[in-house]
């Protein structure tokens, strides 16, 4: 074969996050195939991905694949992939918040659901973490609505607010809102000592860490992160040993290798005014209940991740998690979190109860928006077959 063949595909964004969609029928059923196909799609693995559609970025770099239900109780079924840069690799057993909220107006525009007027709520069944989201798109026409006045951290304009709601995903790496059966733990961390944190998994496994306890501020930019190498290891030893006690890896593994991106690390401060370093602006300590910081694939995202964010809010009304004991009391149970990052502040729904050990999630909604921004094909070269 000497010709490139070409995929049908659409670029979205997805709140802050962009994504390659694929129909499921336009890729072959052979996942080896399949992932050869999409690392080269993207260009990689390079740095720069130059020779592909990936945007030499965490947040660029993910592939949604969509299809019809396998499960009952499901309108649309969503495999998400985060396309490794610098490796040849995609990892299919997490998920993004933020591509999550494309999936539903991606499946209205193209007739695999039924549009209702004047919104179409849709279960989205996430093949990658076996959990399923509920999605309320606006809708006009038959479309999903794109204009609209509501604003989310780091993504310019406004447009239709999109909800998602997570409180069916628990334990969406673990199968365990708990890893740990506790709401805190102490890590003997190899370098360190130790370390008191929390791990929590709902739409995301992250573990919380104070950022008095790491020695840092909590209001650092993600240059910053990236700048200080010390941070970064420190941060990454505290993980892998999270890893091993969640179960996701064993003793002797590395979780570098073995388990890249679960669980995510955060860590955590009281909350206080800063700067966003993109604008130039206050982030204002009174508009929040704390802040935070968090590290994905190893590197500082800019706006929060959706997972994360819905993961710290339920862990913000645990009482005992190492998120809870920097809020002050008035602000638990109240329905709400407000929480900085570092480029805004993230607003989500949330609903908690404990009763006598027992933990329930009744809610856990977020508001994104969602953009189609390309329709066409993709070429991949004649080698990677």
């Amino acid at each position: 074969m000497s010709e490139q063949r070409r995929f049908e595909c659409t670029i979205m964004r997805g709140g802050s996050s962009k994504a390659v969609f694929f129909k499921k029928d336009r890729l072959p059923d052979d996942a080896v195939l399949r992932d050869r196909i999409i690392l080269a799609a993207f260009g990689s693995p390079d740095v720069r991905q130059i020779d592909g559609l990936g945007g030499s970025d965490i947040t660029t770099s993910k592939v949604a694949i969509i299809g019809p239900p396998t499960k009952e109780d499901a309108d649309i079924d969503y495999l998400f992939g985060q396309v490794q840069i610098n490796a040849p690799e995609v990892i299919w057993n997490t998920n993004c918040g933020n591509i999550s909220a494309a999936v539903g107006p991606f499946a209205i525009d193209e007739g695999l659901v039924e549009a209702q007027e004047p919104y179409t709520i849709l279960r989205i069944n996430n093949l990658s973490t076996d959990k399923t989201i509920i999605a309320r798109v606006p809708v006009k026409g038959g479309k999903a609505v794109v204009q609209g006045d509501y604003e989310i951290p780091g993504v310019p304009g406004s447009g239709a607010k999109i909800e998602l709601d997570y409180k069916e995903c628990i334990g969406a790496a673990t199968g365990r809102l708990l890893p740990t059966g506790n709401v805190s733990d102490i890590l003997d961390v190899p370098g360190i000592g130790r370390v008191e944190v929390s791990i929590v998994d709902i739409a995301n496994s992250v573990c919380f860490v104070k950022a008095e306890d790491i020695g840092v501020n909590g209001y650092m930019s993600p240059p910053e992160i990236r700048g200080d190498k010390e941070l970064q290891n420190k941060l990454e030893a505290i993980r892998n040993e999270a890893a091993k006690a969640m179960g996701l890896i064993s003793e002797g593994d590395v979780a570098l290798e073995k388990s890249p991106i679960q669980p995510l690390i955060s860590f955590v401060s009281q909350a206080n005014d800063y700067i966003d370093y993109g604008t130039g602006k206050t982030i204002k300590g009174e508009d929040m209940d704390f802040a935070a910081r968090i590290l994905f694939n190893q590197m500082p995202t800019d706006s929060f991740p959706i997972t994360a964010t819905i993961c710290i809010s339920v862990a913000s009304q645990i009482k005992g998690t190492v998120v809870n004991s920097i809020m002050n009391e008035n602000q638990v149970g109240r329905g709400a979190v407000n929480f900085g990052h570092a480029r805004g502040i993230n607003h989500v729904e949330v609903v908690v109860n404990e009763n006598n050990g027992n933990i329930t999630v009744e809610k856990a909604l977020v508001g994104r928006t969602a953009r189609r921004l390309m329709d066409g094909n993709v070429y991949v070269r004649p080698d990677v077959f």
